[in-house]
């Protein structure tokens, strides 16, 4: 497959912005910038950042075994997602394949950009139905989204459909790993190499703890990679994000620790959600929340806000009919929650 003849024609001829701290890559030590007209009394964020955020993808490329030249960072992994778009799909033209239930980002984006959706339901274990998918690309079919662990779901998808897509798709595949950490089946980040229209994003968001510093990480070829660099803001990645970044991802105790107790909580909390009366089937998960079924979804969700907890009611999605949603939190929360279910019970 040639990605070339992928990207838009736009974007293959786009000059990219050229900012202060893209042109200086020498030693910056004991250097004096009069560069980019910043502020020159230093605070800790007077200066702008690293656009290519160096120090994050180090540590990165470290963790997961991948070259910093496969690594781009985003402003949560939505920007990421967004600028997948913006270098593949032309507006008014192209279209995606979703399937739901799944991430509802991905329509947004879409409808945002002007790109039509295709979509194909996930099958009643909400597996993909690959031979239906394939049938259904035609040749403006440019970005096919598979989210595995799935949200709201919770499940793998199985790996052989997975790589029959990837294979048989004539497009750009994104699997969305935001939920990876908590799995049992390995990332796709293996098999980069291996296919050239592969994509893997992942997130901080969920097992590092840090949703709120909004970091993206869209793992390519290096030939996606550069087109993203290309079109991507310069300092889109703020400094207070990366510092706090860095000494995350330096913390491998205790991310590990965090990991091991959501996991040995989620075990509890499907154990404790099948003695509840209400609650006809617990779906598989391998992600940080579990998607069960109840009696009537909208009457426990109130229930459960009059109480003072906040879960999420799921059962607008497709094949999720009076499904609540439950991240799993602390051992603590867990026992409330647990509680407050046996009462309403």
């Amino acid at each position: 497959m040639n990605i070339k003849n992928l990207i838009r024609p736009n974007i293959k001829t786009l000059k990219p912005y050229s900012s202060a701290r893209d042109e200086f890559q020498g030693n910056s030590d004991a250097m004096v910038f009069l560069d980019a007209n910043e502020n020159p009394f230093e605070n800790g964020v007077n200066r702008y950042p690293d656009p290519l955020q160096k120090s994050v993808k180090s540590l990165l490329s470290e963790a997961k075994g991948v070259s910093q030249n496969n690594i781009l960072l985003g402003n949560g992994s939505d920007e990421v997602l967004d600028l997948i778009f913006r270098v593949f799909c032309e507006p008014n033209q192209d279209n995606i394949i979703t399937l739901p239930p799944t991430y509802g980002m991905y329509s947004v984006l879409a409808n945002i950009n002007a790109i039509a959706i295709k979509e194909v339901q996930l099958t009643d274990d909400f597996q993909p139905q690959a031979d239906k998918i394939l049938d259904s690309a035609d040749a403006n079919s440019k970005i096919l989204f598979l989210c595995s662990p799935n949200n709201p779901t919770g499940n793998s998808f199985s790996s052989e459909s997975i790589e029959k897509l990837i294979k048989g798709f004539q497009g750009i595949v994104v699997i969305d790993e935001a939920y990876i950490d908590f799995a049992e089946q390995p990332s796709w980040l293996t098999k980069l190499s291996e296919y050239p229209n592969l994509i893997v994003t992942q997130t901080l968001s969920k097992a590092y703890g840090m949703a709120g510093i909004r970091l993206g990480i869209c793992y390519a070829s290096t030939e996606i990679i550069s087109v993203l660099n290309a079109i991507k803001p310069p300092y889109n990645v703020n400094e207070l994000t990366q510092q706090k970044a860095i000494n995350q991802l330096q913390n491998k105790d205790l991310i590990q620790q965090q990991i091991e107790s959501i996991l040995e909580e989620r075990k509890l909390l499907v154990s404790e959600l099948n003695k509840i009366s209400f609650v006809s089937k617990i779906f598989p998960s391998d992600a940080n929340f579990v998607l069960a079924k109840v009696d009537d979804a909208t009457k426990r969700y109130n229930q459960l806000i009059e109480q003072g907890i906040v879960v999420r009611n799921r059962t607008t999605q497709p094949g999720c009919d009076n499904c609540l949603r439950f991240t799993v939190g602390t051992p603590e929360e867990n026992k409330i929650l647990i509680k407050t279910l046996k009462e309403i019970s």
